[in-house]
């Protein structure tokens, strides 16, 4: 165990216990130098010597999104009824209980209303710690909810994608959400309300291969995996190494796949420009941090 994760409790010379130093540091994963955790928190969870981007929760995502951090939540009563009854090392019942307990949500993503430099959007953010971002019927449904209600108030909507892909526990009824989503997002694009993807690491699978790449403006955080199949998964498949940076966002924007890579702390501020570039009439008042 590191150093800085060992739990110390022996006495020292004058007899008083040593200070504990778990979870206080962290190991950045780009630059291998070590980050007093509460630094890396106050620069919104990006490395501040590499510029490395940690992976951030839903919760964490809406507050540096919305202003001052308020939203209203919505659409987060559905559960899956685990249509399969699929079993593979455990149950996926057991997956599900573990997870809305660890995570405190119903399923893998955030439906929330707020405001982003004073303009009215509708905001569905996507929980990775939540069987790795899965999307399966709930997801489906939650997203496709969040479309309908932008469509229905004309507002627009953000969303932030951190996904594994479908969730196979699910089978078909995973995969048929794809078409849903798109579905739901080609009635928004005929009534020109907005629609940001927001793409973070990672975006894989069948998100990558629907709602994801469909925005009207597609941006990605630096160092994001971006793909469809996973890199070792393409190697193994056409037994070519694959170029330096492969799936990355930078790749991506270099090949047109993207429309900029926007750092953490930037990326309220370059959302709130392009809104007001997409829907110049609409009326909002700008917040004080703009």
């Amino acid at each position: 165990m590191a150093w800085f994760k060992r739990q110390s409790v022996e006495l020292d010379a004058s007899g008083e216990k040593k200070i504990r130093t778990e979870g206080l540091w962290v190991k950045c994963e780009g630059c291998r130098q070590i980050i007093w955790k509460k630094d890396l928190e106050e620069n919104q969870n990006v490395c501040p010597k590499c510029g490395k981007h940690f992976r951030i929760d839903a919760r964490t995502r809406l507050s540096l999104l919305l202003d001052d951090g308020e939203y209203e939540t919505f659409s987060d009563n559905l559960t899956s009824t685990d249509p399969l009854n699929f079993v593979d090392l455990k149950p996926y019942s057991e997956r599900l209980k573990r997870a809305q307990s660890e995570t405190g949500l119903n399923d893998a993503v955030i439906n929330a209303r707020g405001k982003l430099d004073g303009r009215p959007v509708i905001v569905s953010s996507m929980e990775y710690g939540f069987i790795g971002g899965s999307m399966g019927s709930v997801v489906g449904e939650m997203i496709t909810r969040a479309i309908e209600e932008a469509l229905e108030k004309t507002q627009p909507i953000i969303i932030v994608s951190a996904s594994g892909g479908a969730r196979m526990m699910e089978g078909v009824l995973s995969l048929m959400q794809l078409a849903k989503i798109s579905a739901a997002l080609a009635k928004l694009d005929e009534a020109k309300v907005p629609y940001i993807s927001i793409l973070t690491d990672p975006t894989t699978g069948g998100v990558t291969a629907s709602f994801a790449m469909l925005g009207d403006l597609i941006i990605a955080e630096p160092g994001a995996l971006i793909g469809f199949a996973g890199p070792r998964v393409i190697e193994q498949t056409i037994r070519q190494k694959l170029p330096p940076g492969f799936q990355r966002s930078e790749f991506l924007l270099e090949h047109g796949m993207l429309d900029a890579v926007v750092h953490r702390k930037e990326i309220k501020a370059y959302i709130a420009r392009a809104l007001e570039f997409m829907t110049p009439a609409a009326s909002h008042q700008p917040s004080a941090a703009s």
